[in-house]
């Protein structure tokens, strides 16, 4: 806080911070606790995801342990500048699943004072860096790694293996579809 001219101002710090890690590893739950947090802290929040993340609902963001927060699905990055108003908090999920301008749109809104939390995958089903995620974790004030269990030895786990063949980088699915693996046993399943 600081006085300038005799009136108390709080200074509003903007920060961008990235969830990120494979399927199955607590990235959206964890961000719909900072989330519910910000708003037991009165805090005005904003919450965006893809429109094409349809697994549990068209308008929440729902975590694989069925928590969930209200949310406004948006087709494209751009979108998320339209649609911000007079927020604290702005929480975005599925982030591997937007355009490239999701780096750009992030820093704007962190330069107007804004608290930005992101969360998505690190890297695709190839083991490659996924989307605009590598790019926001450079432009990050906060990053946080998390990881699951592998499915097959209960080491730590970064990879999502994917079961089928299909090639197209975006395959939404769940468990049927992926399941987390260590760097061992991912690396055996590719071969």
């Amino acid at each position: 806080m600081f006085i300038e001219r005799g009136i108390n101002r709080q200074k509003k710090t903007g920060s961008i911070e990235v969830i990120a890690g494979s399927m199955f590893s607590g990235k959206t739950e964890e961000l719909i606790r900072r989330l519910k947090r910000a708003k037991i802290a009165k805090l005005k929040v904003e919450i965006f995801k893809p429109a094409m993340d349809t697994r549990y609902s068209v308008a929440e963001v729902v975590s694989h342990d069925e928590n969930s927060i209200l949310s406004t699905p948006v087709e494209n990055s751009g979108n998320i500048m339209l649609l911000t108003g007079d927020v604290d908090v702005i929480g975005i999920d599925e982030a591997q699943f937007f355009d490239h301008g999701l780096i750009e749109v992030s820093i704007s809104l962190a330069n107007m004072g804004i608290r930005v939390i992101i969360a998505g995958l690190d890297m695709d089903f190839k083991g490659k860096p996924f989307g605009p995620i590598p790019g926001l974790m450079a432009v990050a004030d906060h990053i946080t790694k998390v990881h699951a269990i592998c499915m097959r030895c209960g080491d730590v786990a970064q990879f999502s293996y994917r079961f089928s063949k299909a090639d197209k980088l975006v395959l939404l699915g769940e468990k049927d579809e992926y399941e987390p693996l260590c760097r061992s046993c991912y690396t055996k399943a590719i071969r």
